[in-house]
């Protein structure tokens, strides 16, 4: 079995030659850190759109609706794209409309893969135990920014593809030796070294940072949201 990772959505199309494998989108800063923490509250699924147009046509619907757009939650929105934002006395048992602006962007891109799963530091034991338990290729998808490389979902994709490896599979490309070698050299201190990103700068400008810790912390969550193709819903 071979990890793999895509450094950007806009570059999926490059490697989707097969859809016979595992996806795992990522989006630490934050919207698929969002998602572990909005499930793992008791929301019943998430329903992840694209575009602020179809979540304001569930939002007309009676849908509960997360809403960003370049970090800041959407005025029409009931929550924006903080973990904080989705505690259980809202979310319980109810159906989650999700957009923003990159997550869900890498979600749509990868919706035909035969199994698509979310990944963050949230969940990243429950994670490998997964795709270890399935046995197929791993295909890890940065979310990025606006379709560009970032740092913290490389350093994810680094630290994932280091625990799958570990365990016995094997590279598949240069990408992740890129993003293993990312890996290793934050590791002595990630806050530090997640601190010179762009989105770091992002947040802290909108006052935002408060869910960078969280964001970075291991296995706060133990599941794994799985893409439904019949439903489009993700489910815990």
């Amino acid at each position: 079995m071979k990890v793999d990772i895509c450094f950007s959505p806009a570059l999926y199309p490059y490697y989707a030659d097969s859809n016979d494998y595992i996806v795992v989108v990522v989006d630490v800063f934050r919207a698929t850190t969002t998602m572990c923490a909005a499930l793992n509250n008791g929301a019943e699924c998430i329903i992840p759109v694209a575009s602020i147009e179809e979540a304001e046509a569930y939002k007309a619907k009676g849908y509960l609706v997360g809403a960003e757009r370049n970090v800041k939650r959407c005025d029409f929105a009931d929550f924006g794209n903080s973990p904080f934002d989705y505690t259980k006395e809202k979310i319980e048992g109810k159906e989650v409309v999700f957009t923003t602006t990159n997550g869900t962007q890498a979600i749509d891109a990868a919706s035909g893969a035969d199994i698509l799963t979310i990944g963050a530091f949230s969940n990243i034991s429950a994670l490998t135990d997964f795709c270890i338990k399935k046995q197929k290729d791993v295909m890890i998808l940065c979310a990025g920014w606006n379709n560009r490389f970032n740092i913290e979902d490389t350093l994810f994709g680094g630290a994932l593809a280091a625990r799958l490896i570990e365990r016995g599979y094997s590279v598949a490309s240069d990408a992740v030796q890129v993003a293993l070698s990312v890996w290793a050299e934050a590791l002595p201190n990630i806050r530090s070294y997640i601190n010179r990103t762009e989105h770091i700068k992002r947040l802290e400008a909108n006052n935002l940072q408060d869910s960078v810790e969280y964001c970075l912390t291991e296995d706060t969550v133990n599941l794994v949201p799985v893409y439904d193709k019949v439903r489009k819903v993700l489910n815990p």
